[in-house]
């Protein structure tokens, strides 16, 4: 794995405990509603263009760490966990963590809180797209005008308990870099694979 990790592991345990619990290794899908979609069906004109706009913001957000996720920590973005999968669902990926921006409580679309990779066969990584994601609670005490959304896209609601045994936080996805036939908003990509995975030794 990139050289960051095993030095950055201790810092973004907060982290990894906001987003998936603490489980090391491939975090596995357990419940149906965890599978959100977001498939973008009959839109208008003007719907159409705001989801196009806001691929192109994540795509320019992301584009300096292409194939690299070295660049991406560099940035402040370290890995919190390992490869995500969904079984027949697909798989998240990588996620590739700003504690900084997870901690502010607020969505900002040019700096997505989260930068999600994909492992490849030859041992390198491509980015996919951007996680965005609040607390829930800081979010809904801040904002009374209702949960977030960025260009007319809501945030998928995690509620607790859940399986990740963590309080409740909104999250959106956007696939910007990876075609995903169950929604460019869906949590969960059918067309990206953690098979390639190699996680770092365990000291």
């Amino acid at each position: 794995m990139t050289a960051g990790f095993g030095a950055r592991i201790g810092s973004v345990t907060a982290v990894a405990l906001v987003l998936l619990g603490s489980t090391p290794g491939r975090a596995h899908a357990q419940d149906g509603h965890t599978h959100g979609s977001a498939v973008q069906q009959n839109l208008t004109p003007q719907q159409q263009a705001r989801v196009n706009e806001l691929v192109q913001i994540v795509r320019n957000a992301t584009a300096p760490f292409r194939d690299d996720p070295r660049l991406a920590e560099a940035a402040n973005y370290f890995l919190g966990f390992g490869c995500v999968s969904g079984g027949d669902f697909g798989a998240m990926g990588l996620h590739y963590i700003n504690m900084e921006l997870v901690g502010d409580g607020e969505i900002n679309p040019y700096k997505p809180e989260i930068i999600l990779f994909e492992p490849l066969p030859n041992g390198k990584f491509r980015v996919t797209g951007a996680d965005y994601l609040v607390d829930a609670a800081t979010w809904d005490a801040n904002h009374p005008e209702g949960p977030p959304e960025l260009f007319g896209q809501l945030f998928q609601f995690f509620d607790e308990p859940n399986r990740f045994r963590l309080h409740s936080f909104y999250t959106l996805h956007v696939w910007a870099w990876k075609d995903n036939p169950a929604g460019t908003f869906s949590n969960w990509n059918p067309n990206v694979s953690c098979d390639a995975y190699n996680p770092p030794p365990k000291h």
